[in-house]
């Protein structure tokens, strides 16, 4: 039995290390911008070891010098809520979870934009409860150190815009030769409807599907609040 509680102790400090390590991390990336991420890191691995070479463009943007036109189009297609809710739009969530049942499986998500950053930022792209658990309790952390500003700009600099391009001003360039501050509404659209699947569409490729979806977030966009 004791080494048993030996054995909890240790769990539960090793689990509160990992923790403060998260919140530490967080607290600097608050005014630093970081150098990578985990999920950067895992396609850089991945890249190189497929294709032998590593092509890799990014370069980071400050808030001020990215288009507003990105900024109401990523959020009225990723998160709606994103400037009113604390991490999490437990509607959404409610929503998604009914819609998966009807369904017998995972066909809806309900990740916020916080979220988002926190599984980008830190985590591994495995499935499971373990992992969903460690990223809300990130996503938290990220909103009690962060303001909304500062969480936008992160995302948007490290989001994924095809196969090693990374972060708004290496997707503006690299899909429309023009730089992040310059992007139109329709482009703006357009980059914000291939986040789910970035790699699927070629620079500036239309589907009857996409030309759909850039057409709804545009629509949207004149709602869109944005910090």
């Amino acid at each position: 039995m004791k080494a048993l509680l030996r054995f909890v102790a240790l769990l539960l400090v090793a689990g509160a290390a990992l923790q403060i390590f998260f919140l530490a991390r967080i607290a600097l990336a608050a005014t630093v911008d970081p150098q990578s991420t985990s999920f950067q890191r895992s396609e850089a691995w991945r890249i190189a070891t497929q294709k032998g070479q590593l092509r890799w463009r990014q370069q980071w943007m400050p808030y001020e010098d990215i288009s507003d036109n990105l900024k109401r189009a990523v959020i009225a297609s990723e998160d709606a809520k994103f400037v009113g809710h604390e991490g999490f739009d437990w509607e959404a969530i409610q929503k998604a979870m009914e819609k998966n049942e009807r369904k017998g499986r995972v066909v809806a998500g309900a990740s916020t934009i916080s979220q988002q950053l926190a599984k980008n930022l830190f985590l591994s792209g495995q499935r499971s409860w373990a992992r969903k658990a460690q990223e809300a309790v990130i996503t938290w952390m990220l909103e009690s150190v962060m303001g909304k500003r500062r969480i936008l700009e992160l995302y948007l600099n490290i989001a994924e815009w095809g196969e090693g391009v990374f972060g708004v001003e290496a997707a503006a360039r690299h899909h429309f030769g023009v730089p992040a501050r310059a992007l139109n509404a329709q482009q703006a659209a357009w980059l914000a409807a291939i986040l789910p699947s970035p790699m699927r569409y070629a620079r500036g490729q239309s589907t009857a599907y996409l030309s759909e979806r850039v057409a709804v977030i545009r629509a949207r966009m004149q709602q869109a609040r944005i910090p």
